[in-house]
């Protein structure tokens, strides 16, 4: 049996994600996740996406037949929030769903990386964001690579819990798109706990949602 259909859930806020925002708007260099980044967890606002989440998927007609989750903290509280009143089968981890790495940069404000590594920021902005790998990361490339390995092995209604340049990358690869496509889709940041799938027709996969947010309003 082959792939029905894929739904992609962006991990709810994490508490990283809220000390970046925050960094951001103090004009800081850095901000502290808390920790190794696979162990941000949620912030309260995200475990309440996550629950609207579940919302969303008690009230859709269909179940999951499989669900797999990045190992991260953060991916791993928004599934478990999400599917603790749904009887589904057992959430399976994956590495290769993981949070792209970002080497020395990680920790970094924009502001941060342009003063303390001006020579990486002269170098992405060389071969831009898509090729771009910065020292002990990963580039977009790189997680396309770990999905053009996942993505086969997927059959029937799967669900997946997993980070925003994963679903990112994964629209990249299911609708062939190259590097200016997708660049210009990435410039509309994925939201926290946002959803987005794709369903089998008589002409292939098609994507039916991407990005959505109408059920966290």
């Amino acid at each position: 049996m082959g792939l029905e259909s894929l739904t992609m859930v962006r991990h709810g806020e994490s508490t990283g994600n809220a000390a970046l925002a925050q960094a951001i708007q103090d004009g800081a260099e850095v901000f502290d996740k808390g920790g190794r980044d696979a162990d941000v967890p949620l912030s309260e606002r995200g475990k309440i996406q996550a629950g609207l989440v579940g919302a969303w998927l008690m009230r859709r007609p269909e179940r999951p037949t499989s669900v797999l989750c990045s190992p991260y903290v953060r991916a791993r509280e928004t599934a478990g929030i999400a599917l603790q009143s749904i009887l589904v089968p057992e959430s399976r981890l994956d590495e290769r769903l993981r949070d792209r790495e970002n080497g020395v940069l990680s920790g970094l404000t924009a502001r941060g990386i342009a003063r303390r590594y001006p020579v990486e920021r002269q170098e992405r902005e060389r071969l831009g964001r898509f090729y771009y790998r910065p020292p002990g990361g990963e580039s977009w490339t790189d997680v396309a690579l770990r999905l053009r390995s996942l993505l086969p092995e997927l059959s029937g209604h799967v669900l997946v819990f997993a980070h925003d340049i994963v679903v990112v990358m994964t629209r990249y690869i299911l609708e062939e798109l190259d590097e200016r496509a997708i660049l210009e889709i990435e410039s509309n940041q994925l939201a926290n706990a946002s959803i987005s799938r794709w369903e089998r027709t008589d002409s292939g996969l098609r994507r039916i949602a991407y990005n959505d947010t109408s059920h966290l309003e």
